[in-house]
């Protein structure tokens, strides 16, 4: 059975709520970052970047990074419509993503939630937060103008909108800021999907 390396309040939120789309069995496995478990030698063994999410596929493969599992479990399921098939909406798809992916969740993490890894004094930490913060509002804002008239961001439902998701939840739940009105609206569509509901349960949140 597949299992998937967990951990919460990460990009992992996004590739739980892809799987529970796909619907197909599958296990969790969490990993617990308060705990560096992710730096284990046993997970290190495993994914030797320390990083989540990595998909243990049937045949004991390892799979790691965002766009490659998103884009696996979308080809490997193309009943389920995650990813557009046509060369234009697959790359359009692609660099809805990439963007949420590269630049929305790592301003994030990079500069609000790891100010430690650039600096050890305490000021430019809390001005690197500050930074972060404006960083990824500002990206929202382009999510924000791109998404505006429709329901998800290509329109209909794709990978794409499980990255926005966990960028989202990270920010409006866990950080506590306003989303802009666009991105709020998608926030709150995605949470009416079961695919969803189900990851709230794991992440503990109502």
């Amino acid at each position: 059975m597949t299992t998937l390396c967990y951990a919460k309040k990460t990009c992992s939120v996004g590739i739980h709520v892809l799987m529970e789309e796909v619907g197909e069995p599958f296990e969790v496995r969490v990993v617990d970052f308060s705990k560096k478990e992710q730096k284990t030698p046993e997970y290190l063994a495993l994914n030797p970047k320390g990083k989540v999410a990595a998909l243990v596929r049937d045949d004991g493969s390892v799979l790691t990074e965002y766009a490659a599992i998103a884009i696996w479990l979308a080809m490997t399921h193309p009943e389920k419509n995650l990813m557009p098939t046509d060369p234009e909406g697959f790359a359009r798809t692609l660099e809805a993503m990439d963007f949420v992916v590269g630049t929305v969740h790592m301003l994030s993490w990079r500069m609000f939630r790891r100010p430690d890894a650039y600096t050890d004094d305490p000021a430019e930490q809390e001005k690197l937060k500050v930074r972060g913060k404006a960083a990824m509002l500002d990206a929202f804002a382009v999510v924000d103008e791109q998404i505006a008239g429709k329901d998800y961001m290509m329109g209909d439902f794709t990978v794409a909108d499980t990255a926005l998701y966990y960028c989202e939840y990270w920010a409006r739940d866990v950080a506590g800021w306003d989303l802009p009105p666009n991105v709020e609206a998608h926030y709150q569509r995605m949470l009416t999907r079961p695919s969803v509901q189900a990851n709230r349960k794991l992440e503990g949140v109502a």
